[in-house]
């Protein structure tokens, strides 16, 4: 998938998937449910960009996981790094029932995290052409 146009294909379908993610949010979803969602939705966007690169993965790998696979090499995506673990706090947050130690509005917080996500990874791709992303 080094095709720059197949690589903005994908990324405006992990656009498309956030919009309805939020919509879902707006409506009510629960928070553990809008959680998992989210970390696997980012998780979808970090196997894309690593597919794009060249970069092996293991296949069952976490949200951190895989940023560390991608980050190798590439420090410029530690600018993604603290809304990669932004997700697993509130993730590991809900696992222990610790609820209370979350943000204010974490619904809007999750689906706000996805989108800066996606943002950079949109503009990084489109700053280089598709090409050595």
């Amino acid at each position: 998938m080094t095709e720059p146009n197949e690589l903005m294909s994908a990324l405006d379908g992990a656009q498309g998937r956030i919009d309805a993610l939020a919509g879902q949010q707006a409506a009510g979803m629960p928070l553990p449910e809008l959680v998992a969602a989210g970390v696997a939705e980012a998780s979808a966007m970090l196997r894309i960009m690593l597919a794009a690169e060249h970069k092996p993965y293991a296949h069952d790998a976490d949200l951190l996981e895989l940023w560390k696979a991608l980050v190798k090499g590439a420090p410029h995506w530690n600018t993604i790094r603290d809304n990669c673990r932004e997700l697993v706090f509130y993730q590991n947050c809900l696992e222990a029932g610790r609820a209370d130690a979350l943000p204010a509005q974490p619904e809007r917080m999750v689906i706000h995290t996805l989108r800066h996500i996606c943002l950079y990874l949109r503009s990084h791709t489109e700053q280089n052409n598709g090409d050595d992303v």
